[in-house]
């Protein structure tokens, strides 16, 4: 007889602690629309819309840059806007570069029902490389991909028609990025709630954990890659970069940004960040090589 209040006490925490994981999915996955307002005076370009087979019309700026400098696609990491990247956009564009930033789907002024995590996202990062190509269609592309963003652009398939990209702090994989935040969070006991959060991609999104691996997809991109990660990042730790790095088809760099973490990597490394990489651009877009960073 005492076991059954003991069963019934461990049924009722079990329940509580899957309907917690829910709601945090619920949280995770929820849209995230936002006035993004008009173009910062500073910056001179247009407002720019183009279709996405993520089924949403995508909202960005489009800065026209210098003949023959090549073109630059900001995406920005999840839950954040093309707001996000007007750091970069603003050195990219005083270097002679055009730029486009834009929302990706369930992001700022782009419609949404969810965020998937890179999965319809990549689709926008496609589109975005169409849009430019159709609209610049005399330069060659460069992409910064943030967090969410590099995910995307890793995840496009067919991969994406691009002359080099620089990847910020992208996971390997969903389970692990899921599995390092409930461990910041709670501790490292707490990883064994990761398939409880995987498992909701499924019925949520119509998706599985095996398609948001974009570490199996690094060794298809043949264009010059720079990878960059906070090294006291727990986020994305350094042995996950590093795990990326390994998987990654040449050429390709790694730069670990001392004593940064999970933190906007151009505000926080500031000049260094912005010569590092206007050099990989000017030397693979430009064909311009002023020495090792």
């Amino acid at each position: 007889m005492k076991r059954r209040p003991l069963l019934a006490g461990v049924l009722a925490i079990s329940l509580i602690i899957v309907l917690v994981l829910w709601c945090a999915g619920t949280a995770l996955i929820s849209p995230v629309p936002r006035a993004v307002g008009n173009l910062p005076a500073d910056l001179v370009g247009r407002s720019v819309d183009f279709p996405s087979e993520s089924g949403s019309l995508i909202h960005g700026w489009l800065l026209p840059g210098q003949t023959g400098r090549g073109t630059i696609i900001v995406m920005h990491g999840v839950r954040a806007t093309r707001l996000d990247m007007l750091d970069r956009a603003r050195f990219l564009s005083l270097a002679g570069y055009s730029v486009l930033l834009f929302d990706f789907q369930a992001h700022g002024e782009s419609a949404g029902k969810q965020i998937t995590f890179g999965f319809l996202e990549s689709r926008d990062a496609q589109a975005a490389v169409r849009f430019a190509r159709a609209t610049i269609p005399e330069k060659k592309i460069g992409v910064i991909g943030v967090s969410m963003g590099g995910a995307a652009a890793l995840l496009a398939s067919p991969s994406l028609s691009i002359d080099a990209i620089v990847f910020e702090q992208v996971y390997p994989t969903l389970n692990q990025a899921i599995g390092d935040r409930i461990s910041m969070r709670l501790g490292p006991w707490s990883r064994s709630f990761t398939p409880l959060l995987s498992w909701q991609l499924f019925p949520r999104l119509g998706i599985s954990g095996e398609a948001l691996r974009p570490v199996d997809h690094a060794g298809q991109i043949s264009a010059p890659k720079l990878f960059i990660g906070g090294a006291e990042d727990q986020h994305t730790t350094p042995e996950e970069m590093r795990e990326m790095v390994a998987a990654a088809a040449d050429p390709k760099e790694l730069w670990m940004v001392p004593k940064a973490r999970h933190v906007d990597l151009c505000r926080f490394a500031g000049a260094e960040y912005r010569d590092r990489i206007l050099r990989f651009f000017d030397r693979h877009l430009r064909g311009v090589d002023e020495g090792p960073p």
